[in-house]
This record gives structure tokens, C-alpha cells and sequence, in this order.
């Protein structure tokens, strides 16, 4: 079995230049982060307009970023790793970035986002990388700040990998401490290959948790992606990625008073590197 990578090396150093540039630049991981992303959004069942403020935790080089970005959300992101963020500039990511340790607290105002989604994240927190470093304080400080920076009625979605039972007991007895209300939706639970974890939290109060995919009560369920387009279609949008919708989400940025590149004749071009 291969090793874990959060066994290797505390995340930012892991997470050196060259890992950086391995990991954005290839084309399964960059599948499996859309699909992951795809999924946290939809479990976030956040209400039909385009005017949510979102936060992506361990952002890295973007992916997910850029997922967020498709579906008309404008988003801020924090990483511990400089070389993924370093990466996601270089991709011109729309999505403003933030430096920083999740286990030291989100810096964040009260009440800030409309959500968060975290992809390959959350586990990294369960070990203890320095002498001061005590998993469940740091589990528990990031909690608390997440909550507090969230609206009421908001939710939080990490996708994250488990190495054991313990670990999933660790991180939700401490999210619950923190406020929330929730629990863990594993997709395709009978699969090696295909299952997933997924924390679903809430601020606002205990609700009935989605129904996981691949257990038999997903039967009519249309996969994320291909319900999203047909909706766009059907409301007549532009075809993502054309020249008009890049132009369209850079007009909706700006009425939002956020910072937007000017157009020009590159706007819209196709870039190496980026999906």
C-alpha cells in the first residue's frame, strides 16, 4: 500500500514546488478533484443564484477553485503549502488566496461565507507535525473559527480520506464541540476503488443528512455535472468556458466590487496546464 502522504512530511513541506506542479498537471487527479468538488458543492444544497461567497479550505493549486468558479461562485481559498498557491497564480485563478495554517483558526469575519468545501484536507489536521502541535486543540480551534466565520444556515463539506475509524471519531466529536450538526455521507460505501467520505456540517441546526450515493437510494440520481449543464442549457446560459461566459462571470465580478482582470484578446484563450 502506498504510503500516506500526510505520513511524509507536514503538508507544506510536502507540497514542495516540483509535488505542486506533478499534482496540478495531471490529468487523473485533476478528474478526480472535479468530481470530488462537483459532489461537496452539490451537498452544500446551497439556494439557485449566483451571489455565494465560499470557502475552499487546503485550496492548493486551485482545482477546486476553478470548479467553484464554473458554477458562477466567487471564492476565497487557504493553504498552508506557498508552492500550490505559487501554482494556482501561475493559472490565474479568480479566487482570492490566503497563506495560512488551518489548524491555527480561519481569520475570518463573523458570518463571511455563504459555505465551505475542503477537498483532501481535513485529514492532515489529525496528526501532530510539531512538539506543540495537539490534534484534537488544533481540530478544535479550526472548528470553531469555521463556524463562527459561517451564516446561520450554512454548511460545511470535506471531502477527506480516513485512515481508520478513530480518526473519523476524533474529527467529528470535535466539529460537534464546535457548534455544528451533521455526519459523515460515504458514497459507494461497498466499493475499494469508489468510495468516498464526505462531512457534511451545519450551522443552523440538525437536518436530515443526503442520501449517499451507490447505496441503493440514489437510483434517479443524475450525476452532478451532467444535471448542471442540462440546467444551464435550459435556462439558455452560454456555453461554459466560451468567450461569453468568461465574459459574463468577469461583468458579474465586477458588480460585486471584486478585483478583475481587464479584458483583452487573451480573455477566454485556452492555457496550458489549465483545465
Amino acid at each position: 500500500m502506498a504510503r500516506r502522504p500526510e505520513h511524509s512530511a507536514p503538508p507544506e513541506i510536502f507540497y514542495s514546488e516540483d509535488e505542486a506542479r506533478k499534482y496540478t498537471n495531471n490529468s487523473r487527479i485533476i478528474d478526480i478533484q472535479v468530481q470530488m468538488c462537483e459532489r461537496a458543492i452539490e451537498l452544500l444544497a446551497l439556494p439557485e443564484d449566483d451571489n455565494h461567497l465560499i470557502l475552499d479550505i487546503g485550496c492548493g493549486s486551485g482545482l477546486s477553485g476553478s470548479v467553484l468558479e464554473d458554477q458562477g461562485h466567487v471564492w476565497i481559498g487557504v493553504d498552508i503549502a506557498k508552492a500550490m498557491l505559487d501554482v494556482a497564480v501561475e493559472r490565474e485563478v479568480e479566487g482570492d488566496l490566503l497563506l495560512g495554517d488551518m489548524g491555527q483558526g480561519m481569520p475570518f469575519k463573523a458570518g463571511t461565507f455563504d459555505g465551505a468545501v475542503s477537498i483532501s484536507a481535513l485529514q492532515w489536521l489529525c496528526n501532530a507535525d510539531k512538539k506543540s502541535h495537539v490534534p484534537q486543540k488544533r481540530l478544535y480551534q479550526f472548528f470553531s473559527t469555521l463556524f463562527a466565520s459561517l451564516t446561520r444556515n450554512a454548511r460545511a463539506v470535506f471531502q477527506f480520506y480516513p485512515e481508520n475509524a478513530e480518526q473519523v471519531t476524533l474529527i467529528t466529536t470535535q466539529a460537534m464541540k464546535a457548534g455544528f450538526y451533521g455526519g459523515l455521507v460515504v458514497d459507494y460505501p461497498n466499493s475499494a476503488k469508489a468510495k468516498k467520505y464526505f462531512l457534511v456540517l451545519m450551522t443552523g441546526g440538525s437536518v436530515k443528512l443526503p442520501a449517499a450515493l451507490g447505496t441503493g437510494e440514489d437510483s434517479n440520481h443524475v450525476p452532478y455535472s451532467q444535471k448542471r449543464e442540462l440546467a444551464k442549457n435550459s435556462r439558455g446560459k452560454p456555453l461554459k468556458k466560451s468567450r461569453d461566459w468568461i465574459m459574463q462571470k468577469k461583468e458579474r465580478r465586477r458588480q460585486q466590487g471584486s478585483e478583475t482582470r481587464n479584458d483583452s484578446k487573451y480573455t477566454a484563450r485556452k492555457r496550458s496546464g489549465k483545465f
